[in-house]
């Protein structure tokens, strides 16, 4: 068990999937938890449950991350209720499928606001509370780095930013102590991209293990970055991937 205990974590887009996985293994390592939802209150509700059940203190807050007042409020009361924050995970994404040729301007527009603008501007909210030994986490995507497939243009390139927004911010806040990391999840699965989904058997033929990965098997990966194990990684990505871009 990593020792997180006496840290204070806020987990963006946590109530489902690799955003719920995270909150709780960071519950269970020790942290207390707020994280942010949109729409799945009874998820939120559940996974406060277990965070309360792992015996640490949980703050659900209701906020959209394509809004930059619902960002500035879910810091806010984050800090507040926790009395400060020490981790911020930005893994709230939305996906977005398509030709470039076809693609909504509408859509496009949001999927950039949560997917790129929503890490910055909760990074930009959050650096003032954190201190020496902070840590700033963002869940990339391993098509962030490579697009083996047609018609995920977009998506990908919003999960490349993150990359050069990773990089950027570590060298700004490395003098500070506060290192900031990305994770690269390969196909894992989740009620969006299921094991056993349309698409699973070729995912799965990109990968050099033959399987999807767990939320859980990502959310160790954020453990470990947040822990003081990794006190002198900063700027890096790692990919959890199964090997998909090896």
């Amino acid at each position: 068990m990593i020792d997180l205990n006496g840290k204070r974590a806020l987990v963006t887009g946590g109530s489902r999937g690799i955003g719920a996985a995270i909150a709780l293994a960071l519950a269970e390592n020790g942290a207390d938890v707020a994280f942010t939802y949109q729409r799945s209150t009874e998820k939120a509700d559940e996974l406060v449950r277990a965070i309360h059940s792992a015996g640490r203190r949980a703050v659900s807050i209701q906020a959209d991350s394509a809004d930059p007042k619902a960002i500035l409020r879910s810091v806010d009361e984050a800090v507040s209720k926790l009395g400060g924050i020490d981790i911020l995970v930005n893994s709230a994404a939305i996906g977005l499928s398509g030709m470039i040729v076809d693609i909504d301007l509408n859509d496009y527009q949001t999927l950039m606001d949560v997917n790129v603008r929503a890490p910055v501007l909760f990074a930009k909210a959050v650096i003032p509370h954190l201190r020496r030994g902070g840590r700033i986490i963002s869940i990339g995507s391993g098509l962030g780095e490579r697009v083996p497939f047609p018609g995920v243009t977009v998506y990908a390139m919003s999960k490349a930013a993150l990359t050069s927004f990773t990089r950027g911010l570590s060298r700004e806040l490395g003098p500070s102590g506060i290192t900031v990391n990305l994770v690269q999840p390969g196909s894992t699965d989740t009620d969006s991209n299921p094991a056993d989904g349309e698409a699973a058997e070729f995912q799965r033929s990109l990968s050099s293990l033959g399987r999807y990965g767990e939320p859980r098997e990502v959310a160790n990966a954020v453990v470990f970055l947040a822990s003081p194990a990794a006190s002198v990684i900063t700027g890096a990505i790692l990919t959890a991937d199964g090997g998909a871009i090896a």
